[in-house]
């Protein structure tokens, strides 16, 4: 039934039902205001994330024109994530400490109505982390999940392998699971792959821009969760916001990749992309 649908995916309709869910398109003119108010309004996002890609995350929100602030310390994440518009938790490299700060960072947040999303960096790569998920999910009640496929079908209690942080699973294969793991938590879910998919668990959106050498960059999916929060910052639609952020993601990387010979010049390149993107960048390279 999936397959019939995308048949239709790139025509002009606005929605599409299949008697479970339907695909619904990008709206360039509300992607482009999402774009130029949180360049107006630099939202500060509390970032609790991994110490392999902090530098890249916040170098990124900067070129998009939100306001990074990376602080773990659980005497201070409460007290942080209540002045912020929204918050990051990446499970990347855990440790107890960590995680008793990413549990006080998101109830914070639940209970002042802050966006929280939630990155379940390779949940399904060891029990642990898996479970830190569930704790973190049932206790805080993230507003948005992103990750790869296999980390989503992990997330779902689907049997999937992983390779260590990476997916071996294609987005395809786990948009049914995104669904249910959507009703389930009330989260809107984001598959990051070939093709990303975002989901409420009725409406579906899709984002097919991008390029394979983003994979040879390490933290793009982190950074990806991160504009994902900038966006939900200044739109409470999560859906939209979500869509719009990976559009922006996508379309970055994309042209970042035509220009460079490597992923080496790529991360430079995609900062570059992220900075100068407008409505007319736009216009000219999104697939709709």
């Amino acid at each position: 039934m999936i397959t019939k649908v995308l048949l239709y995916i790139n025509q002009p309709f606005r929605s599409l039902r299949n008697g479970f869910f339907y695909f619904t398109m990008i709206e360039i003119n509300k992607l482009a205001r999402d774009l130029k108010l949180v360049r107006e309004k630099s939202p500060l996002i509390h970032n609790i994330t991994n110490y392999v890609v902090m530098n890249n995350t916040a170098n990124a929100m900067l070129s998009i024109g939100a306001s990074p602030v990376m602080a773990h310390s659980k005497d201070e994440v409460a007290d942080m994530t209540a002045i912020a518009s929204a918050l990051v938790i990446n499970i990347g490299t855990l440790d107890a400490e960590w995680v008793e700060a990413m549990l006080i960072a998101g109830k914070t947040a639940l209970a002042k109505s802050i966006p929280m999303i939630l990155d379940p960096v390779g949940a399904g790569a060891t029990p642990y982390r898996l479970e830190v998920c569930k704790q973190l999910i049932e206790q805080c009640k993230p507003s948005i999940i992103r990750g790869n496929a296999s980390e989503i079908m992990s997330l779902s209690s689907i049997h999937t392998a992983t390779k260590g942080v990476d997916s071996i699973d294609s987005s395809d294969k786990a948009l049914n699971s995104a669904r249910e793991l959507a009703k389930q938590t009330g989260a809107v879910l984001v598959i990051s792959g070939e093709r990303d998919y975002i989901t409420d668990g009725t409406r579906v959106e899709t984002v097919d821009n991008g390029s394979t050498m983003m994979a040879r960059v390490t933290g793009l999916g982190c950074t990806a969760s991160a504009i994902v929060a900038a966006f939900a910052a200044i739109n409470n639609n999560f859906i939209e916001a979500s869509a719009h952020a990976m559009s922006i993601m996508g379309i970055c990387g994309e042209i970042a990749a035509a220009k460079s010979k490597g992923n080496g010049s790529l991360q430079v390149n995609f900062l570059d992309e992220l900075y100068n993107i407008d409505e007319s960048v736009i216009k000219k390279h999104i697939r709709l």
